[in-house]
């Protein structure tokens, strides 16, 4: 049985009767949609969204900070007044 992460649930019939309702009752959590009782997608408010997709992009350039410092041994050291 796959696992449902969301608190609150809804059938896809239920999005399609009243999605407006569906978001006011879930007090801004993500909302399980489901289709035969099995996840079919997920429903999240727009703020939560914009969140998650921030919290991506800092962990893509963190990975990418870590990349370079591990390449740190190959950096060639320039003094500015070289410049």
């Amino acid at each position: 049985m796959q696992q449902v992460l969301a608190n609150c649930s809804a059938s896809i019939s239920e999005l399609k009767k009243n999605p407006s309702a569906l978001l006011k009752a879930s007090a801004g959590e993500a909302i399980a949609i489901l289709n035969h009782n099995k996840p079919a997608a997920y429903l999240v408010p727009a703020e939560t969204y914009e969140w998650m997709m921030e919290q991506l992009d800092d962990l893509a350039l963190a990975q990418l900070v870590e990349e370079r410092r591990q390449q740190r041994d190959d950096a060639i050291e320039v003094s500015l007044d070289d410049l």
